[in-house]
């Protein structure tokens, strides 16, 4: 089951996940939201080199762990709440105070969210409220989360190797649907370390969901094992999303794979102007 998590700071979009039953941080992502730095890997470069009882302790900080990414899993160095403490007293920044209460009350939610797994959904929910998606759209990528994560499960119990082998997959996957891999999409919407499908629209989110949604039934009726036959499954299930796509795109003679993002400007107020 996915377990990445995406948390908001001041704007900022910090990856975190459950290890050991706590939040654990994308560190990179942190030091991103602290420092606003343009390039936050060389920032901790640095930092380690002016820290040199950090940089000693550094092992027992940054633990590598598997996140989410749109080109599927990969080991991220994160941290968890003490770990992140520590790495803040070497970040001179204003925000340090008020990211350390954000800290204690991401904390506090994860111990409410072991009792109620179901806040996690509504906290999901809420924050892309916040963030100005349209119920409608909210609802598509939930679903699609719900979609994503009954695939890489499949994937799991397939004798798929996580790190190396699900990139690779889900670029299958999107090559079929869309023409594109994940990477050549975000350059396309004009996107960096953002994640894809928050800057999808509706029709995108559909054709997503339909890929992984048939590489999931294809993959079950040919009880495919190991990545040669999983990438085969992946091919064809993209291949019907991207099918259904053309059709429509024949129908309506309108494009479904679109520049639009939602970088500058929230996704309900730019379906209300009718962007493009």
């Amino acid at each position: 089951m996915e377990t990445t998590k995406i948390a908001v700071f001041k704007g900022k979009e910090i990856k975190k996940t459950i290890h050991k039953d706590e939040w654990w941080f994308v560190i990179v992502d942190v030091v991103a939201a602290l420092t606003d730095s343009k390039q936050p890997d060389g920032y901790i470069k640095d930092m380690r080199r002016r820290d040199s009882e950090l940089a000693k302790g550094w092992g027992q900080i940054a633990t590598p762990l598997v996140i989410e990414t749109e080109g599927g899993p990969q080991k991220v160095n994160c941290a968890n709440t003490e770990g992140i403490f520590r790495i803040i007293q070497s970040i001179p920044s204003s925000k340090a105070e008020p990211f350390k209460r954000w800290l204690a009350k991401v904390g506090y939610e994860r111990i409410q969210e072991i009792e109620d797994p179901e806040l996690a959904t509504k906290r999901t929910r809420a924050i892309y409220k916040a963030k100005g998606y349209s119920d409608n759209w909210i609802e598509k990528r939930m679903r699609g989360i719900a979609v994503r994560e009954e695939l890489t499960d499949e994937w799991k119990n397939r004798d798929v190797k996580e790190e190396s082998e699900y990139a690779i997959l889900t670029a299958e996957i999107s090559k079929a649907a869309f023409g594109l891999t994940p990477s050549e999409y975000k350059k396309l919407k004009g996107l960096d370390r953002e994640n894809l499908r928050d800057h999808m629209t509706d029709l995108e989110l559909i054709f997503s969901m339909l890929g992984e949604a048939a590489t999931t039934e294809i993959t079950r009726k040919r009880d495919a094992l190991g990545f040669v036959e999983n990438k085969q499954a992946a091919a064809e299930g993209g291949g019907i999303a991207g099918d259904a796509r053309k059709a429509l795109e024949t129908k309506t003679r309108k494009r479904i794979v679109s520049r639009q993002n939602y970088l500058n400007q929230p996704q309900d107020k730019k379906l209300l102007k009718g962007g493009k």
